[in-house]
C-alpha cells in the first residue's frame, strides 16, 4: 500500500486474516510466517513498519511523551491488525496444527508444501530482469536454505545471553521468506524449552507463584529483548537491499524458498524425505490439499494483482 493511504475498516480485518494466515505458518518448525507475508503482498509493507516503530525518531517520540505525534505519524495500525491475527492463530491454531503434525503429518505437510511451492510461483514475476547475477542469488539461496533445513538440532545452554541471541536470529528468520523462525529454535535447541517456559508463566499465574513467575519472567523478557534487538537491525538491512539490489533480493528470497521445500515434503522416513510406496486414498487425499493450498495462493495473488490494478486505474483517472 502507497506511503500515506490509509485503509477502511474492513481492509484493516482482511489485513488481520493475513496475520492469522502468518501466524498459523509460524507455528510450523519449517514453514516461515515471513513466507506468507510475501506472497500475501504486505512484506515490504511490514519491514517499512518494523523500521519505523524502531527509528530513532520513534524512540525520541516515546522518550518525550509525544504520544499525539506517534499516533499519528507511526503505522501502529498497521502493526496492531496485523499483530492480533499472528496472536491469535498463534494462540488458537496451536493446538490443531501440533495435533495434525503427531497424527496426519503428510495433510498439514502437504498443505504448506502447495503454498510454498505456489509462493515460488507467483513471486517469480517480480525479479524484472533474470541475468547471471540473479540465477546465481537463487542457487546461493536454494542451496543455503537445503543445507539449513537439514540440520540436526543441536545442544545448547540455558543461559541468558543466549535466550537473547536466539530470540534475534529466530525473529530475523521469522520475517525472512523461505527460513522459520520456529525451525530456527529447533536448531538451536530451544523450540520447545520456549514454549515450555511460556507455559510455566502462565500455570505460574493461577495459582500464583511468585518464584515461577519470576524465573520463567525473566527468560521470556530476555526472548523479548532479543527480537527487539533483531527486528531494529536486520529489518534495516532488508529494507536497504529491496531498495538498493531489488531484483537480487528477490531472487535470493526465491531461493531460500525452494530449498525449505526440502523440510516441508510430505512423506517422510527414517533417513529423511521419501516418496509414497502406493498412490493410497490416503496419499491421494494429502495431495489434493497440497492442490488446494497452492491454487488458494495463487487465487489470493491473483485477487491482489486485479486490485491493484484497479487503484492504478482509479489514481490515474
Amino acid at each position: 500500500m502507497a506511503e500515506g493511504q490509509k485503509r477502511n475498516l474492513a481492509e484493516y480485518l482482511m489485513l488481520s486474516v493475513r496475520g492469522i494466515i502468518m501466524g498459523a505458518a509460524d507455528v510450523v518448525p519449517g514453514v516461515s510466517g515471513g513466507t506468507m507475508a510475501f506472497i500475501l503482498g504486505i512484506y515490504e509493507e511490514l519491514l517499512d513498519a518494523i523500521k519505523k516503530f524502531s527509528s530513532i525518531e520513534a524512540i525520541q517520540m516515546f522518550s518525550r511523551l509525544q504520544f499525539k505525534k506517534a499516533y499519528n505519524e507511526l503505522p501502529w495500525r498497521f502493526l496492531l491488525f496485523l499483530g492480533v491475527g499472528i496472536v491469535a492463530a498463534v494462540l488458537t491454531l496451536a493446538g490443531p496444527i501440533t495435533w495434525m503434525l503427531k497424527n496426519q503429518p503428510a495433510m498439514i505437510w502437504s498443505f504448506f508444501f502447495g503454498l510454498v511451492l505456489a509462493s515460488v510461483a507467483t513471486v517469480w514475476p517480480r525479479v524484472k530482469k533474470w541475468n547471471a547475477q540473479a540465477y546465481a542469488a537463487l542457487l546461493v539461496g536454494g542451496l543455503f536454505a537445503f543445507w539449513l533445513v537439514g540440520v540436526v538440532p543441536a545442544e545448547t545452554p540455558d543461559t541468558l545471553w543466549f535466550i537473547v541471541f536466539c530470540g534475534a536470529l529466530a525473529i530475523c528468520a521469522m520475517i525472512l521468506p523461505g527460513i522459520s523462525g520456529s525451525f530456527i529454535l529447533l536448531l538451536l535447541g530451544k523450540y520447545d524449552f520456549i514454549l515450555k517456559t511460556i507455559q510455566n508463566f502462565k500455570h505460574a499465574l493461577h495459582p500464583f507463584d511468585l518464584n515461577a513467575l519470576v524465573s520463567n519472567g525473566l527468560i521470556i523478557a530476555c526472548f523479548l529483548v532479543g527480537i527487539v534487538i533483531g527486528l531494529s537491525s536486520f529489518v534495516r538491512l532488508l529494507s536497504w537491499l529491496f531498495r538498493k539490489y531489488h531484483d537480487l533480493t528477490v531472487a535470493l528470497l526465491i531461493g531460500f524458498m525452494l530449498g525449505s521445500l526440502r523440510k516441508v515434503w510430505p512423506w517422510k522416513g527414517a533417513e529423511g524425505n521419501i516418496l509414497p510406496e502406493n498412490l493410497s486414498g490416503t496419499v491421494m487425499a494429502a495431495i489434493g490439499i497440497g492442490v488446494f493450498g497452492f491454487i488458494m495462493v495463487v487465487a489470493i495473488e491473483y485477487v491482489a494483482n486485479k486490485k491493484q490494478k484497479q487503484n492504478k486505474q482509479q489514481v490515474e483517472s
